[in-house]
């Protein structure tokens, strides 16, 4: 499905689009507090997000305190995106029909509880199960944070809004390690890798009340359907194009696997015809297809996804090698990260700065700042060593990239989606950004497995290095897909 939308969007690369201060103009909701609406929907958020990143430091930890397998960390790390992709296109359906506000409050419970018995886990196969009820959670919540943006600001508010969003969203997963590093090292009461998980209880728990007081009370739009067929078809296709490259590693690649892959592309093919069916008896499509077609909205999600894969396999294969083969604790582990966190949240705050004509040769810059960055990077750690000032100059190098990769690029695709379709691009965005996350984690992560076989120091530098170069030409690649994304119209 992506490859046929990417296609379509192709021959549109040369028309015109509006300036990306968000496309049209909605009423917004009026509401009393709108700083303090930000401040709750921002934070629900970046818990979310950063819960992705805090098990990628805590995982070594894990493997050894719960005897996991490969294939269980990575399912430890991506049954949360999995069950989050499946469903975060109906998460954002549930607010346009029952209300954004009531329904971040209910996805936020979820989470909160799915935490709590993370946190609590006796065994990796629990630990999974909690995560994907975790993921669960996600998708009914976050979906809401676009739709309340758009509906509770507008003009410049709204732009600042915007900019902290793209903040949270490009910072949140590299700011997740750190964070877990911090909390891994602190072996707070002595519970190991366990407050990585708890965490959440309490935080959850100020954002809720909170919520319940400054959110909007709507109740939507009852006439909204919600495309049960559509989820049935979707959900099988992306778990027979997932699982496969997460458990191939520890299976040795069986002839099941192959089989399911190829099966996901037809599987694919099928929710598309069938989406293409409702919306032609005036149903609801869970991706309505208006919204793909929004000049240039399907060329720059693809991006976006690409974007996407490049960062978590980056962090996943990365993070192994430093606690792996190079001895970090989980605390150096995160702190390693922390230039690349500081430089994601600089560019994302100040790129709207730049005229709006660089903003897609911003993202066409970023991703080749990253391919370069990623090859000196490969270079660096080969050797086996920890590279020292190089390796947190490079970092430092990595978090620019991936901020000029990504932020004005969220820009461009929020401009293309008047505030109506909000509920829905938000969907179709969150689904390919949670794809892109366990893609990057299967892939990189299964390649740098596989390579580093043996678990030994060299042969950890030699998985590391590969791993970095195929990520580079993941960003050659989105370099020149981003370049095909239309320019906005000079004013």
């Amino acid at each position: 499905m992506a490859t046929s939308t990417l296609t379509a969007s192709a021959g549109s690369s040369s028309s015109s689009i509006p300036a990306p201060a968000l496309a049209g103009s909605s009423t917004p909701t009026g509401a009393s507090r709108p700083g303090a609406v930000l401040t709750v929907i921002l934070l629900g958020y970046f818990m979310a997000i950063l819960d992705v990143a805090i098990v990628n430091v805590a995982l070594p930890t894990i493997r050894s305190s719960l005897h996991s397998s490969g294939a269980g960390l990575q399912l430890s790390v991506s049954g949360y995106t999995i069950s989050y992709a499946v469903f975060i296109v109906t998460g954002a359906r549930l607010g346009s029909r029952w209300g954004h506000g009531r329904v971040f409050r209910g996805g936020l419970v979820l989470f909160t509880l799915a935490s709590l018995a993370c946190g609590l886990a006796p065994s990796t196969g629990a630990l999974v199960a909690f995560r994907l009820l975790q993921g669960l959670g996600s998708a009914v919540m976050m979906p809401q944070v676009l739709s309340l943006i758009q509906r509770t600001f507008s003009g410049p508010d709204r732009i600042k809004a915007m900019s902290l969003y793209t903040a949270v969203i490009s910072g949140g997963a590299v700011a997740g390690q750190v964070l877990g590093g911090l909390i891994i090292s602190a072996d707070l009461f002595g519970w190991s890798w366990r407050p990585c998980f708890l965490v959440n209880v309490p935080v959850g728990l100020v954002v809720l009340v909170a919520a319940g007081r400054v959110l909007p009370k709507d109740r939507g739009e009852p006439g909204r359907g919600l495309d049960p067929l559509g989820v049935a078809v979707l959900t099988p296709a992306v778990l027979a194009f997932v699982v496969p490259l997460v458990l191939g590693h520890d299976e040795h690649w069986p002839l099941w696997g192959w089989l399911l892959l190829g099966g996901s592309l037809p599987g694919f093919a099928l929710f598309a015809k069938v989406e293409s069916r409702l919306a032609r008896r005036g149903g609801s499509p869970v991706i309505p297809a208006r919204v793909l077609r929004h000049p240039g909205f399907a060329v720059s999600v693809g991006t976006l996804f690409l974007s996407m894969v490049l960062m978590m396999g980056l962090l996943f294969a990365i993070t192994l090698h430093l606690q792996g083969a190079l001895g970090f604790s989980a605390l150096g582990s995160g702190l390693a990260f922390a230039p690349q966190a500081a430089a994601v949240f600089v560019v994302s705050m100040t790129w709207r700065r730049l005229p709006e004509r660089l903003y897609v040769p911003a993202v066409v810059a970023g991703f080749g700042l990253l391919a370069a960055t990623l090859l000196l990077l490969a270079g660096t750690l080969r050797g086996g060593g920890a590279g020292g000032f190089d390796r947190w100059a490079l970092m430092t190098a990595l978090g620019f990239g991936l901020g000029l990769a990504f932020s004005p690029l969220m820009g461009l695709i929020i401009s293309r989606v008047p505030p109506a379709d909000a509920a829905d691009a938000s969907g179709v965005i969150n689904t390919l950004t949670q794809l892109g996350q366990v893609t990057g984690v299967a892939t990189v992560g299964t390649l740098f497995l596989d390579l580093d076989g043996a678990g030994t120091p060299h042969a950890s530098a030699h998985a590391v290095a590969v791993a970095l170069c195929v990520t580079a030409g993941l960003a050659v690649f989105g370099a020149a897909l981003a370049s095909r994304i239309p320019r906005p119209r000079r004013s």
